[in-house]
Order: structure tokens, then sequence, then C-alpha cells
């Protein structure tokens, strides 16, 4: 199986927590649901303070087509609505759902027709209703991708098992303890989409997981019209971004500014397809996930299955609290893509993979030097860009130079800033060309 131009190989650091099988716990006191979790249109708060409300209940109505329902994750009462920290950064509108310890839920309404026969319009209505992003990180509408342009066909449907970042093992115990959920999802979505195949990639690493989808595979692979089947890719940074996936597995380039469906590919992350089951088969709204609490600066690394709007802080004494020094880092996400958090109650949100928490050991604080053209982060960009000539315009405020070179197909991997000899933060530069660029579009929009 082939690869793709560029990346890098960090340490991964996936043995604290591969091995040991998901944990539950129990709902949160007190639940904070941001109306922000997903890309597009925030979700418009639909209930007041005061209200009770049940577990499952759209607390948020979808703010437009590109935009996806949130839910109560715990029944009791809104004890109030305002901006709340979240992981993004920024403080953001969220319902604050003080809990009565019943976790009494919504009625749901179960399909009574085989998976595989419910109606193609009601599987796509049902993932609309529960609330389904995309749960690898990148939480774009489900709904929408399962919706492409008339002019678009898609022959391949990719579920993205690699889970290339370096700590994270949310995905590894989600396809080694629910493999036929991954396997039915596949399924599932190459039937909605028509596709003629479907692929479930893991990365060579996860050799378990791979047997477990193997065999699932195998037993759904008679009943359904396209070929399934698992792939297994090398192990490199960053596999499972999906235009590399989808070089790795299908040898298409996905044209500058382009999406995988001008491929005709579609890519899901393997808890996304998980979720779309739920939702078509049981009615189940998105109101749990998997995480990944890890890193040297925890006491005892785990995985848990926990609520959406339970606070980091809880996740964190589930694992036995920090270690005596304290952390000096606390990510949302792995180390390359993640984000740094200020706080520690911040929301789990449906994009919620991972929290890393490391020690002064492992975190490097080091001023950055000059450029010595020498030519690393060129040779591991898997975007084939030149993130030292972004840099460069960054600093000069020549954005408009910037998106001609490519800066708007950055994937912002952090492949660059990882092999940068002079530990220039070139990743955060061309996160700032995009916005100012992004911003730049709309002011053009407004103006016309």
């Amino acid at each position: 199986m082939g690869s793709f131009p560029g990346g890098v190989h960090p340490r991964y650091e996936k043995d604290l927590t591969a091995g040991k099988a998901t944990r539950t716990l129990d709902p949160p006191a007190e639940a904070v649901i941001p109306m922000s979790q997903h890309i597009g249109a925030p979700a418009k708060v639909c209930v007041e303070k005061g209200d009770e409300v049940r577990t499952g209940q759209v607390v948020g109505e979808a703010g437009g087509f590109v935009s996806s329902p949130v839910h109560a994750t715990v029944s009791g009462k809104v004890k109030v609505i305002e901006d709340r920290p979240h992981p993004s950064g920024k403080d953001v509108l969220s319902v604050v759902i003080e809990s009565d310890g019943e976790d009494a839920w919504v009625d749901l309404d179960p399909h009574e027709a085989d998976l595989l026969e419910i109606p193609l319009n009601e599987v796509k209505e049902r993932i609309l209703e529960a609330g389904i992003v995309g749960l690898g990180g990148a939480t774009f509408p489900s709904h929408v991708k399962l919706s492409p342009p008339a002019d678009k066909t898609i022959d391949t449907v990719i579920l993205n098992g690699a889970e290339c970042e370096p700590y994270l093992t949310a995905d590894h115990r989600l396809m080694l303890e629910q493999p036929r959920a991954v396997a039915q999802g596949l399924a599932l979505i190459a039937r909605v989409m028509g596709a003629a195949r479907g692929i479930i990639a893991v990365e060579a690493n996860k050799p378990d997981a791979i047997q477990a989808l193997e065999a699932e595979v195998g037993k759904l692979s008679g009943s359904v019209d396209a070929k399934l089947e698992v792939k297994v890719l090398p192990v490199v940074y960053p596999q499972g971004a999906e235009k590399q996936l989808i070089y790795a597995l299908l040898g298409r380039e996905v044209p500058s500014g382009g999406l995988p469906m001008d491929v005709s590919a579609l890519v899901h992350n393997v808890g996304t397809a998980a979720s779309m089951v739920r939702a078509a088969c049981e009615g189940r709204p998105l109101v749990e996930r998997i995480v990944t609490v890890t890193g040297d600066a925890v006491k005892e690394p785990d995985n848990l299955s926990v609520r959406i709007g339970t606070p980091v802080r809880e996740l964190i004494e589930a694992c036995g609290g920090y270690v005596d020094d304290g952390p000096a880092k606390l990510i949302a996400g792995g180390p390359m893509m993640g984000f740094a958090q200020h706080t520690d109650e911040v929301p789990v949100i449906k994009g919620t993979s991972g929290i890393l928490v490391l020690s002064k050991r492992l975190v490097r604080r080091v001023e950055p030097g000059p450029c010595i053209r020498c030519g690393e982060c060129i040779r591991h960009c898997p975007m084939k860009l030149n993130p030292a000539e972004l840099v460069l315009y960054a600093e000069h405020d020549l954005f408009a130079d910037a998106e001609r070179v490519g800066a708007l197909d950055c994937i912002e991997c952090g492949c660059c800033s990882w092999g940068c000899p002079a530990s220039i933060p070139l990743v955060q530069h061309v996160r700032k060309v995009k916005v100012e660029i992004m911003a730049e579009r709309a002011k053009d929009r407004k103006a016309s």
C-alpha cells in the first residue's frame, strides 16, 4: 500500500493507553453544552433558563444547512445560558445544565427495518437529527457530506482509522471494541452514496484492531453491493489527513482548493460511522464519545467514554489527577494539531478526541532563531508547500501573495514546525495568513 509525499515520524507514545479498555464515566453533575461544536453556523438555543430537559433532548437547533443540532447530555434543569470557555480558545454561547442525577432520556425511535433496508432519505434525516459531525476533529456536519451536488458521484467511501496523531488511542479502542458498528457504518455510508467500494484504512501499528475489523467486514461482504475491505497503511504522520489518505489508497490527488468529492471519494472517521449506525438504528443522538486522557503529567492515562459537556477537569480527576509538579501544558487533541488550553474547565465537545497533559520535561520552550534556508519544512510538507516562503509573506502582511502560492491548501498538520531546526512556529504563522485571507474574502463578499 502506498503513502504520500512528505510527512514525519514523531514519537508516537501510544503505549500509554493503547492497551487500556475504554472506561465509562458517570454523567457530570453539570454539563456545559456549547452551541459551536461543528464547522459552519452555530446552533440556535431553543431552551430557556429554568427549563427541565431530558438526556437526548435538542437544546440547540441547526443554524443552517452547514450546521448541526446539539443535545442535552444529562437530564436536569437549564441553569444558565451564557458564554463559557471553549476548546477553541474563545468563549462560546453555551447551555449549562444542572443534572438531576436521573439521566432520564427522551423517547428514542428505534427503526424496525434492518440497517441496510432503512430508506435512504430516513438515514440522512436521522443523521441530521442526531447531530452527527466528524469525530476525528474536523467536526464537519455529516449530513452535508452525505449530500454532494448532483454532478458529483462517489465511487469510494473511506473510513479513517489511521489515528496518526501521537498519543491518541480513542479510535484504536473503538475499532477494537466496536468493530461491528464500524463495519456496519462503512456499509451504510457506501449504500447511501451508491459507492462501489468501501475501505477502512488503519495504520499498521494497530494489528489487533485490523484483525477485529477484517472479521466483521468479512461477515458483511456478501450482504451488500459494495466491495468492502480493510487496508493497512504505513505508519507516518499525517497519514490520517483526508487528502493524504485518498492519495495513499487510491492514487488520486485532490486539486488545490478542492474537496474529496472532486475525485469521487468520501472520507469519514470511524467514530463518526459508528455514531451514524446508532442514529439510524436506534434514533440515538450524539451525546457521548471516547476521549484519550494521556501524557506524562497525568497519573493514570486512560481511554474514557464521556458525555459531551463534561468538564476536562473531571476527566483528569478520573485518571488520578495531575502528577505532583502539575502540567506545563494542557492540550485538547494531540501534540501536532491540538490546541493548548488555559483552563481545565473547558468542556468535552464532539470533536474532542484527546486531552494531553505534558510536564515541563516534555514542553520545549525555545526562542525561535532565524530561518537558515535548510528546506526541511519543504521536505516534510505533505501538501508540497513552501512554509518558509509563507512565513515571509505573513511577516510583511502580503496575504494576496501567500494565497497565490497555496496558503489555503495548508492542512495545519504541524510537520513544518516539527522539523524546523530553528524552532520557528511555522504553522502558527500560516494559520494567521489563512485567517487574514478568509477575512479579506468575507469583506469582498460583503462589498459586492
